[in-house]
């Protein structure tokens, strides 16, 4: 019997004495290699879906999708897709606790997004600072998602909130899910040892914030209500935009919350393809850069987004959107110690085990 896509990872992973780079143009050797890339059309991603970066040795053809939908596709779907965006800590708590070796990572990090402002509380409840969430009832629409548990780890370390002094309400749906897709099963994830009730059927999480069924409410997206203007609801952080500078100042974290995978099959069969993959990336984001940099203030609609732009350069550095392990070590790091640390990791994970072995090595010159 042949052996399975993930007995061939296992073992290529288990017999690798040291990563190998692979330079992308050793793929030109070899038989153009047809693939599908999965992933959100955003301004880094741009150039590779409308074809005007490839990646070296591949045919390219470009599938836009939501996050839950691609996490599904990935974890208990049919798996076709040799790239995929993925959320990072759903791919975690897969190979953590599900033994989840079909796919790895690379070190490509398509969303990044401090997370003050995904914060949103009832106006009319006396919340007015981080501490006022003890003993309070929160929703969310999806307990485990990268983004819930980057705010549960930002409200403990930076303010001494943990997780067990909340009571937690699930709703019953996502007010974002045509934008962010079903949710997969590592997003609904539920540890032990916290307070968790489900919110009444046919509810959404917004609801549940607008009818005063929560005190607060934990969200990627911005809820309706609050986009509606619903005098009742807010930010905690209503100034989130100094707040996140600060913490950025003090810790040097620009939390990731989603990567990008490949088929394990397909990087054990071609040893140059997680290298070709990575710079093809890297291009398509150094084509937006210069993009933002030439015509940003003729394409984007904000006034003031030359001056936006020159502000985040001098804060966080001319590759704010940096891929590659290197610099986005601690962030990494972090997120592995908040999955374990809240009961959902079954133990905490290690860079080194996540990411191909190769692209540990993997530099972004953009």
């Amino acid at each position: 019997m042949g052996a399975t896509r993930r007995e061939v990872l296992t073992g290529a992973i288990a017999t690798a004495a040291a990563p190998l780079v692979f330079r992308a143009s050793d793929a030109l050797a070899q038989e153009t290699l047809p693939i599908t890339v999965s992933a959100y059309r955003a301004d880094r991603t741009a150039a590779l879906a409308d074809d005007r970066v490839g990646i070296e040795g591949c045919a390219v053809t470009f599938r836009e999708d939501a996050i839950g939908d691609m996490n599904t596709h990935v974890f208990s779907g049919p798996g076709t897709r040799e790239v995929t965006e993925i959320g990072l800590h759903p791919f975690m708590l897969a190979y953590a606790n599900d033994g989840f070796r079909d796919y790895t990572l690379l070190p490509i990090f398509l969303l990044r997004q401090f997370r003050h402002k995904s914060i949103f509380i009832r106006t009319d409840r006396g919340i007015e600072r981080p501490e006022d969430l003890r003993g309070r009832r929160i929703g969310t629409p999806s307990y485990s998602s990268t983004s819930l548990t980057w705010i549960r780890g930002i409200l403990e370390d930076e303010y001494g909130v943990e997780p067990t002094e909340i009571e937690w309400v699930v709703s019953a749906a996502d007010s974002s899910a045509e934008a962010s897709g079903t949710a997969s099963a590592q997003e609904k994830l539920l540890p032990d040892g916290i307070i968790i009730t489900t919110g009444p059927k046919g509810l959404d999480d917004s609801d549940l914030l607008e009818q005063g069924l929560v005190d607060a409410l934990f969200h990627a997206a911005e809820p309706r209500c609050y986009s509606e203007g619903n005098s009742d609801v807010g930010r905690l952080f209503p100034d989130h935009r100094k707040v996140e500078q600060d913490y950025f100042k003090r810790t040097g974290i620009f939390p990731i919350m989603h990567a990008v995978a490949i088929r394990g099959d397909v990087a054990a069969a071609h040893p140059w393809f997680p290298k070709a993959v990575f710079d093809g990336f890297v291009e398509a984001k150094a084509l937006a850069y210069r993009q933002m940099s030439r015509l940003g203030w003729a394409t984007n609609m904000l006034p003031w987004f030359g001056q936006e732009l020159e502000d985040t350069k001098a804060l966080m550095g001319k590759n704010f959107y940096s891929y590659g392990v290197d610099p986005n070590r601690k962030a990494l790091e972090t997120l592995c110690r908040y999955s374990h640390a809240q009961g959902l990791a079954n133990r905490e994970l290690t860079i080194k085990e996540l990411f191909e072995p190769s692209s540990l090595e993997f530099e972004d010159k953009a």
